[in-house]
């Protein structure tokens, strides 16, 4: 099997494990060994499954202002926590392939194999959310066929992502391109960067 395609099957899981009780309070059971590979991409989807459907909360008109305001900010750590996995897997690709011998044109890519995975992770999310509004009972006739149509696009979407990322893999461990992790650098996040945390700026 690929590694996408390992990936997609950790992904699946996931989700389908999300949806057992369909709650964004649902403790994480992941049932990978700690700090393997496949523990990494379960928990990544965990982050971004949950944080789906914090999305969809959080847009109810009628939500309440204070459980809005209260969503927003862990929405924003949720935000947090993806970023330092993605990077945390970068780690691992980095490591696995310290030893590789480049070939003196190699060339980096335009993102990093994490943040690629990262791509495909929401790719599985809208997938099996397409499928549900394409197969939805009380939906009209003309809403399911142009989420079907959607679908149809987004499988296409994750298998051509899938081949550039096994691609990708194999020209890093064959030494024809290289990678590097350039830390994201969020500063609305940090009290030193953000002026209204360290208060440069007030807020209105």
């Amino acid at each position: 099997m690929s590694f996408t395609g390992k990936c997609n099957e950790i992904f699946n899981r996931c989700i389908a494990d999300y949806h057992v009780a369909n709650d964004v309070d649902t403790p994480i059971k992941n049932p990978y060994e700690e700090r393997s590979i496949e523990y990494f991409l379960y928990l990544k989807n965990w982050i971004d499954t949950v944080q789906w459907h914090l999305e969809d909360i959080i847009r109810d008109p009628q939500i309440d202002p204070l459980a809005a305001l209260k969503l927003k900010r862990r929405i924003d750590k949720s935000n947090q926590d993806r970023t330092d996995l993605v990077e945390m897997i970068d780690g691992w690709f980095l490591n696995k392939y310290k030893n590789v011998k480049l070939h003196a044109d190699a060339t980096i890519n335009t993102e990093t194999p994490a943040w690629a995975v990262d791509r495909l992770s929401i790719l599985a999310l809208k997938i099996y959310h397409m499928h549900e509004e394409a197969v939805r009972a009380d939906a009209s006739a003309e809403h399911k066929e142009k989420c079907q149509e959607k679908l149809n696009v987004l499988i296409t979407q994750q298998l051509d992502l899938g081949k550039a990322i096994d691609q990708l893999l194999t020209d890093i461990e064959e030494g024809r391109k290289y990678m590097k992790i350039y830390k994201q650098m969020k500063m609305y996040n940090d009290p030193s960067t953000n002026p209204v945390l360290y208060g440069g700026v007030k807020s209105k």
